[in-house]
């Protein structure tokens, strides 16, 4: 990945950030589509595993009924499809070596008991957490966008805060829990939301103010580390990248793909709006919490709050403010048509959560398990 010197405010208006994606994948017993508890049995056969750069990896994650995919950096949106389609077929080879497969379900339809990974650091969460982490299991999707210095990541942190409630609907894909239908359209943010550090950040102001403000949190002795700071904006600890981490993961890569190039165009039009010194938005918390409520909510099938305004307006609307918004950064990107046709096809056809509804009132709970692991491999 490209740096820029520290001094520096940025990347030449022509530079295209390479960009990244998680996804954390239910595993699924073949048969009663009952989550299984089997990731350590599945990562087995992976074998050796030689890394020559970042990204591009299939790891474990809280609970043992899912997997975590990681991509490599890509600088256009044919080579993130590719690699995202790599990964899920990956993953889903191995699973099947231990009659499961592999579902892009942000929450599970059917009931689950969860099982904790065995890990030091999952045993220490669970220990202090109590029910918040053994009830969690969720599945997101994490975009990573790179930056060319952590003083302008945290200036780009603190200026996409309003337009990350409208990423939180299109991703949509969580309305059940436990077996019960939840009314909300995204529950799994209403779940992560139980981690104290979970949801929209403070305005940080500089990279200085970011890290006082992650060593005061961990200073208090009740997160464990920096990758317990769950904003659903931070820097990456790992990488030279802004991560958001608001969306569920999505049963269809060519919305994964849609929400990437939205999530690099608004990193590319904050660091904009930095390098000319306009200030970031205004807003404080408890608006922002409104509107990842009314996001996770209603999804694509209700009022949402506009994000220059947070004041109610209807799902295209708001959605239609975001492409204007990142409009100049997606067409030097080359996404812009993949964008608008990714948007009316999800507000044409639905999301993730409306899709589940329908197929769960028809057939019920399994039939939406199975769904789900076909548009997970449906290349």
């Amino acid at each position: 990945m490209r740096r820029v010197s520290p001094a520096g405010k940025g990347y030449p208006l022509a530079v295209v950030r390479s960009l990244g994606v998680e996804e954390e994948l239910l595993l699924v017993d073949a048969g009663s589509c009952e989550p299984r508890a089997v990731a350590g049995a599945v990562l087995d056969g992976l074998g050796p595993v030689v890394k020559d750069g970042p990204g591009g990896e299939l790891v474990a994650e809280l609970q043992q009924e899912q997997l975590e995919t990681n991509t490599s950096p890509c600088e256009n949106l044919d080579g993130l499809r590719n690699e995202l389609r790599g990964w899920r077929g990956r993953a889903s080879a191995l699973a099947r070596t231990q009659g499961v497969e592999v579902a892009a379900l942000a929450t599970s339809p059917v009931a689950v008991s969860p099982r904790l990974t065995s890990d030091d650091r999952y045993r220490w969460m669970a220990e202090a957490f109590g029910i918040t982490a053994r009830e969690h299991l969720t599945c997101g999707c994490h975009i990573h966008v790179e930056v060319g210095s952590d003083e302008e990541g945290v200036a780009v942190i603190d200026r996409i805060q309003p337009w990350l409630a409208p990423l939180l609907a299109l991703s949509a894909n969580s309305p059940f829990w436990q077996g019960q239908d939840t009314g909300f359209a995204g529950y799994r943010y209403q779940v992560f939301a139980r981690w104290p550090t979970a949801g929209p950040p403070q305005a940080f102001g500089s990279a200085e103010g970011y890290r006082r403000a992650v060593s005061e949190l961990l200073a208090s002795g009740v997160m464990l580390d920096e990758a317990m700071m769950y904003f659903d904006a931070r820097l990456s600890a790992a990488y030279p990248t802004v991560e958001v981490r608001v969306c569920d993961v999505c049963p269809d890569i060519e919305d994964a793909l849609l929400l990437a190039a939205l999530v690099r165009a608004l990193v590319v039009t904050a660091a904009r709006d930095w390098t000319a010194g306009r200030p970031a938005p205004d807003i404080g918390i408890p608006l922002l919490q409104l509107a990842a409520w009314r996001a996770c909510r209603s999804g694509l099938d209700g009022p949402l709050l506009h994000p220059r305004t947070q004041r109610p307006a209807t799902a295209r609307e708001v959605v239609e403010a975001v492409v204007e918004h990142t409009e100049a950064a997606l067409k030097e990107s080359g996404d812009l048509d993949t964008v608008r046709a990714g948007i009316d096809r999800l507000l044409t056809v639905g999301t993730g959560a409306q899709w589940q509804r329908t197929v769960y009132g028809e057939r019920g709970p399994t039939a939406v398990v199975r769904e789900a692991v076909s548009r997970t491999l449906l290349f």
